[in-house]
């Protein structure tokens, strides 16, 4: 694996093949993998290829996978044990960073939510209010309170399906456009796994998530719309 800042100045990009010097001995490896961090000259490879580079040199550390059940306190405790210039350090799995950056994006996700949600709620208000004479009048023939409510529930559900069908691809597009950009800017190459991240379960889930926004935004304004009565919804007329 190597920095992408190295790959991006010597225009190389990973399965490209590398010739790594160590005195007058040379081998040829691929490039597996670009880090996004790190030194601009840092390359990391298997100690195959590194022992049959340089098999006079040492290791200075080791990475040890543990079993699924494994104890990583009982073991580093027990390297500590057995050999006290040993400092074993237990690797977290969650990356403060990405935990950071995750939160920060789920709030404002949240937020814009509530607030598209707000937004369908003062629409369907005033909706209801411009077509009182209407909701009297279907009302007078017949029209139960549910019926109204779900007609105009119905009305805003077709309104989010539609927002989610331009907001979605829209959504896609940024996220492609914008990462790249940030990371080039930082001076590294944005990795794939920053940005092949949208799968059709997702995508599906997110086009849902419009429509039971705008469900939820509608609902309480619609149940109220349907719960006046033919008198309140005529009376200035």
């Amino acid at each position: 694996m190597a920095a992408s800042q190295f790959l991006d100045e010597r225009g190389m990009k990973v399965g490209d093949r590398l010739t790594l010097t160590w005195g007058d001995r040379k081998r040829s490896v691929t490039i597996v993998g670009a880090m996004l961090g790190g030194n601009r000259d840092l390359l990391e490879a298997g100690w195959e290829t590194l022992g049959g580079l340089a098999p006079e040199q040492k290791a200075t550390q080791y990475w040890v996978q543990l079993t699924a059940d494994g104890d990583a306190g009982a073991y580093n405790a027990a390297v500590r044990k057995a050999d006290p210039g040993l400092r074993p350090q237990a690797l977290s799995t969650t990356d403060a960073n990405v935990v950071a950056i995750v939160g920060s994006a789920s709030v404002i996700a949240l937020l814009l939510a509530v607030v598209a949600a707000l937004g369908v709620f003062n629409t369907v208000v005033l909706d209801a209010h411009e077509r009182r004479r209407d909701l009297g009048v279907l009302k007078s023939i017949g029209m139960t309170p549910r019926q109204v409510a779900v007609m105009m529930t119905t009305a805003m559900a077709a309104l989010g399906a539609v927002g989610a069908a331009v907001g979605v691809p829209l959504g896609l597009g940024a996220h492609r456009l914008v990462v790249p950009a940030m990371t080039e800017a930082a001076g590294l190459r944005a990795p794939s796994f920053l940005t092949d991240v949208w799968h059709t379960p997702l995508i599906v889930l997110l086009g849902l998530s419009g429509v039971v926004i705008a469900i939820g935004g509608a609902l309480v304004p619609a149940r109220s719309a349907g719960r006046s009565t033919v008198a309140q919804a005529l009376r200035n007329e």
